[in-house]
């Protein structure tokens, strides 16, 4: 294979070539036309010699030079990686240790560049998320700010003013209290401080828990809740059965928020060997391509104006996703506007 740089090595030979070389020349001239009283053995023989000693200076020289000077831009290449040094081999001398070098440097400044790439979206996220959070945690004080403000002004003197007020700063302190519960889950989510209590249960007779639970809303947005034909076989999982309650509470309710009038949610189970698929689908107004990789976001809104007059805290599907991931398990969404929306995760089968 051809190496586009010469080994130290080759470049020590060549040096000391060169250098006999010329001192066999020199010694040729003398002895031939200035007549000087050389012996031919000495012409043949002052070279050999001086390109013995030439090349082991060199050498030497030329490897100690390499090993100091490549030892700290690999030291420092692999201590920005916050790795384990890999300091090159101190015989260096046969390599093409330039042409390594490039590499070396090459590869890091791709890492270097895709980490920098990465920090910038880190970057964004986070102030993406802290003037998210900011203006989530602002309108319900806000709120509850006016509504003292106007009571303090105007309102103690009408009991019916009054009393309105007081519910609907009431109310606001609840959507207050169930954002900073949500941001305590993920948080406890995300950093592994809670346990799952797995146990074995009946997916399918959970599923209709939640539809109890959740007939009266389903009723006043005229909902209907039901299984898919054939898809409600009872199957039995391996699971924290609260936890993924939570999980169909918030999906079924998204369903029943953003449904169509008079519409329907269905609920289908499938057999998938090790695991089961549960699907929770509507046909409401459906949601566009280009939202749906960034629906699991935490206070990512599709419709921001629609989904804090649903009362929604923008953490539902964050906390869903985090939840099903902790079960080592998978979450889907797919959706077509004016069609409606399916939700799909996967849970261990027993």
């Amino acid at each position: 294979m051809y190496n586009k740089n010469p080994t130290p090595s080759e470049i020590v030979i060549l040096g000391s070539v060169i250098t006999a070389a010329f001192l066999f020349l020199v010694l040729f001239i003398l002895h031939h036309f200035f007549h000087e009283n050389y012996y031919l053995i000495y012409i043949i023989a002052t070279p050999f010699l001086i390109f013995i000693a030439t090349y082991i200076i060199f050498s030497t020289a030329l490897n100690r030079f390499i090993y100091r000077k490549i030892k700290l831009i690999y030291k420092t290449i692999h201590q920005r990686k916050s790795q384990k040094s890999n300091t090159p081999e101190k015989d260096a001398m046969n390599k093409d240790i330039i042409s390594e070098m490039e590499e070396e440097v090459l590869r890091w400044t791709s890492s270097q560049e895709q980490e920098f790439v990465q920090l910038k979206k880190l970057e964004k996220y986070r102030k993406e998320f802290l003037s998210n959070v900011s203006h989530e945690l602002k309108t319900p004080v806000f709120n509850i700010q006016g509504y003292i403000e106007t009571l303090i002004d105007h309102g103690w003197n009408e009991a019916k003013i009054s009393t309105d007020y007081l519910k609907k700063a009431s109310q606001n302190i609840d959507r207050l209290n169930a954002i900073i519960e949500d941001l305590e889950l993920i948080s406890q989510l995300e950093s592994y401080e809670f346990r799952m209590e797995k146990e074995v249960f009946n997916i399918t007779g959970l599923v209709s828990e939640v539809f109890e639970s959740l007939l009266r809303m389903a009723e006043n947005n005229k909902i209907k809740l039901n299984f898919k034909p054939g898809c409600h076989t009872v199957f039995m999982v391996s699971a924290d059965k609260e936890r993924i309650r939570q999980v169909l509470n918030n999906l079924i309710i998204n369903s029943i928020k953003y449904g169509s009038t008079s519409g329907e949610t269905l609920v289908g189970i499938y057999d998938m060997d090790e695991n089961v698929l549960v699907e929770i689908s509507d046909n409401g107004i459906g949601i566009a391509q280009e939202h749906l990789p960034r629906l699991f976001e935490r206070f990512y809104r599709v419709d921001k104006n629609r989904s804090r007059e649903q009362g929604g805290t923008g953490l539902g599907l964050a906390i869903v996703k985090h939840i099903i991931e902790a079960h080592h398990q998978t979450i889907n969404v797919r959706s077509t506007e004016g069609v409606g929306s399916t939700f799909g995760f996967t849970l261990a089968q027993i």
